[in-house]
């Protein structure tokens, strides 16, 4: 049962999120050109999307074992977490020209710090709503910031050696939606096992209003 349970999240979460991220991708391929408040904005409104994909996915598995979580509820607070890790993500590109000037010692204090309220953003606003359901549900918040650092990290060895100077739009575009792909495996197996962990915990605390 608990292998069945993993078997299917890695699937249905890989392809939502997948799917979801493929559209902020191609929004940023198509507006990589554009301002930084262009291109940010249409990036966290393009988030939006990933955002009910996903969380949309992850319910999907989870409704038989935890009945009485509602769709909406957790598609909500996944979209309000990937608004606020697109949103944190982009904040040291439009304020350049403020911590630009700072000590080196506090812009890497800053990155750091927003580097860990980054990974943190999704589990947390999805712990919200998880607490209501299961037990130790803290848990969650770690373990998708380390799902998330896998998975960020896995992106950005595939695309970054990929992506060059001077390349057409499409190919930027399958370059992202492939990295991206490979991000949402690993996001979606280390998420997989965390959330099965939980769920193997008292029974008394699934579906608990």
């Amino acid at each position: 049962m608990a292998s069945d349970f993993l078997r299917r999240w890695v699937i249905f979460v890989s392809l939502g999120e997948a799917l979801g991220f493929a559209v902020p991708a191609a929004v940023g391929a198509l507006l990589f050109d554009e301002s930084t408040a262009v291109l940010g904005a249409s990036v966290i409104i393009a988030g939006v999307i990933e955002g009910v994909l996903l969380g949309s996915a992850q319910w999907l598995v989870l409704r038989s074992e935890l009945p009485r979580l509602a769709l909406a509820r957790w598609a909500g607070w996944t979209v309000v977490g990937v608004v606020a890790a697109y949103t944190l993500g982009l904040l040291p590109s439009v304020m350049y020209e403020s911590w630009s000037q700072w000590p080196v010692v506090a812009q890497v204090l800053l990155f750091v710090v927003m580097g860990l309220c980054l990974l943190a953003t999704i589990g947390t606003a999805q712990w919200v709503e998880l607490r209501r359901h299961v037990d130790r549900a803290g848990r969650w918040i770690l373990g998708t910031a380390a799902a998330w650092a896998a998975a960020l990290a896995t992106f950005g060895l595939i695309s970054t050696p990929l992506w060059q100077e001077g390349q057409s739009v499409e190919l930027r575009i399958l370059i992202g939606v492939s990295a991206g792909l490979a991000m949402a495996v690993v996001m979606a197996l280390i998420t997989g096992l965390v959330m099965r962990a939980l769920l193997t915990g008292p029974a008394s605390a699934r579906g608990a209003a």
